[in-house]
């Protein structure tokens, strides 16, 4: 957020404080990721409130203290290598970025991806891999990850991403029935199986098979 006035980053920053958001290494990340970067056009003014926004592809971008919970939850490490299914405006990769080793992000809208590269490019970002995929599946060809993060929402936590998870990683995915009603869930690999813990409630756009057929 070099290019914004102290103020704007002060009241950023509170606001994800006053929202839970707590661990230094992701408030620092935050702080050091201008979310205005990710947003064009008519929303760009309102890139540091505490809402989600319109993008492309009929897609959100999460307000930033759910980013902010949701990147904390997967506790990540340094060395860790971490899957993101969803990359949208790719603001969430970057956060990413700044905490772990590697970072692979996938999405089925090709134009999401290619936005999203244009900006990690521009801001340097050479540690994130980003691709058009079908999520769903996650990316077998890299598995094991130290950390997945699922933007969107599931019924239950995908089984192929379960799979794709190291033995003592961590998954973060919103899980629900509804589009209403859906609970930030992480899960825990362990060596005898899967242990879950609820984390708070969310409202994501539901996690579809497949890639866009929209064109883009």
């Amino acid at each position: 957020m070099s290019g914004t006035d102290p103020e704007t980053k002060m009241q950023f920053l509170y606001a994800l404080r006053s929202r839970g958001v707590t661990d230094k290494r992701v408030l620092n990340a935050m702080e050091t990721i201008d979310r205005g970067m990710f947003i064009t056009g008519l929303f760009a003014e309102r890139a540091y409130e505490d809402t989600p926004l319109p993008i492309a592809c009929g897609q959100t971008i999460s307000q930033p203290s759910v980013v902010g919970l949701m990147t904390q939850a997967l506790q990540i490490n340094p060395r860790d290598k971490v899957l993101e299914v969803g990359t949208g405006s790719g603001y969430q990769a970057a956060i990413l970025s700044r905490l772990a080793r590697r970072v692979y992000t996938v999405d089925r809208h090709a134009r999401l991806v290619r936005e999203a590269n244009e900006v990690f490019s521009k801001l340097g970002f050479v540690n994130i891999t980003a691709m058009t995929a079908d999520g769903s599946h996650g990316l077998p060809d890299q598995a094991p990850f130290d950390r997945i993060l699922v933007t969107a929402a599931a019924e239950d936590p995908p089984g192929p991403l379960l799979a794709q998870l190291k033995i003592g990683g961590i998954m973060v995915v919103p899980v629900g029935q509804s589009d209403a009603v859906q609970t930030l869930i992480r899960v825990r690999r362990g060596e005898d199986g899967f242990d879950y813990d609820e984390i708070r409630p969310v409202r994501f756009v539901p996690l579809l098979e497949g890639l866009g057929k929209d064109g883009t």
